[in-house]
């Protein structure tokens, strides 16, 4: 099995490396979102990022398929800006209390970008094989430029994590506290809502839906139940993705499986068993 993905290196390795990186940071990010039950607002966001490549698709197309709308930095951009736009709606706290609840607006815009998505593009055969390749989610089509993207971003965000990682746990756990001694939450949670847009907005053109949203909640999850602190989920959560990535792959390829599949269907079974162990101790 190792000896068959070993001699695959050399063709996919992109793929591999982009999707390995993928789970890490997203795996990181995750943890928040799982911490302040936001688990949904992930797949909110996944889905409004699928509506941004798909009106770019559809834009492209009514314009005779220019080759600026069509090309991958424009998709990505748009993927991106639909992804901040939702994930900033679905995050932020009503002040009036006659307005829709965080949980509302996060099923709303689920609901209306997973429908928008498929009606710009059903005239478009093109368009409507891309949005269900995003749904579907592969990656073998990840570059070495993905790989570098995904690298930096991790580095990036676990660097953030690790030196405000005091006021992280304070928003996390405690926004009223963290309110209390002085944390500018309002700003804080403006920034978080944006870096998960993003992230996941990056992401989706990369690997689609299913593995972007696996990858974000699932982990934390595992750690959730593994972790008796927050502090140690920032290590567990990204290591768990890592490693189950990296099996799921070796195992899918030998079995000629999707590997994205493979990796959530895996991920899904160690919460479960996580959260067995958890119950049991």
């Amino acid at each position: 099995m190792l000896s068959d993905f070993a001699a695959a290196w050399p063709l996919f390795h992109d793929a591999f490396l982009t999707g390995w990186l993928l789970a890490a940071l997203l795996g990181l990010a995750g943890v928040l979102v799982v911490a302040r039950d936001q688990i949904f607002i992930g797949a909110a966001v996944a889905q409004a990022s699928t509506l941004g490549v798909a009106v770019a698709m559809c834009l492209a197309a009514a314009v005779g398929g220019h080759p600026w709308l069509e090309a991958d930095a424009t998709l990505t951009a748009l993927a991106v800006a639909a992804a901040v736009a939702a994930a900033v709606v679905t995050t932020r706290h009503p002040h009036d209390p006659g307005a829709p609840t965080p949980e509302a607006l996060t099923g709303w815009v689920y609901l209306f970008a997973a429908s928008a998505a498929i009606l710009v593009v059903a005239r478009s055969p093109h368009g409507l094989e891309e949005v269900h390749r995003l749904l579907s989610s592969s990656i073998i089509g990840a570059s070495p430029a993905d790989v570098l993207l995904f690298a930096a971003l991790l580095a990036a965000v676990a660097t953030v994590v690790a030196g405000a990682h005091r006021p992280l746990l304070l928003l996390a756990v405690d926004p009223l506290m963290a309110a209390a001694v002085g944390v500018p939450v309002g700003r804080w949670n403006v920034l978080l809502s944006c870096s998960l847009g993003l992230l996941i907005g990056l992401a989706i053109p990369t690997a689609g839906v299913l593995y972007a949203f696996g990858c974000l909640v699932l982990p934390p999850l595992v750690a959730r139940n593994l972790c008796r602190e927050m502090r140690p989920m920032f290590v567990v959560a990204p290591l768990v993705a890592l490693g189950a990535s990296v099996a799921a792959f070796v195992v899918a390829h030998h079995y000629d499986l999707p590997p994205a599949q493979a990796t959530v269907a895996l991920l899904c079974v160690l919460v479960g068993a996580s959260s067995s162990l958890r119950r049991a101790g």
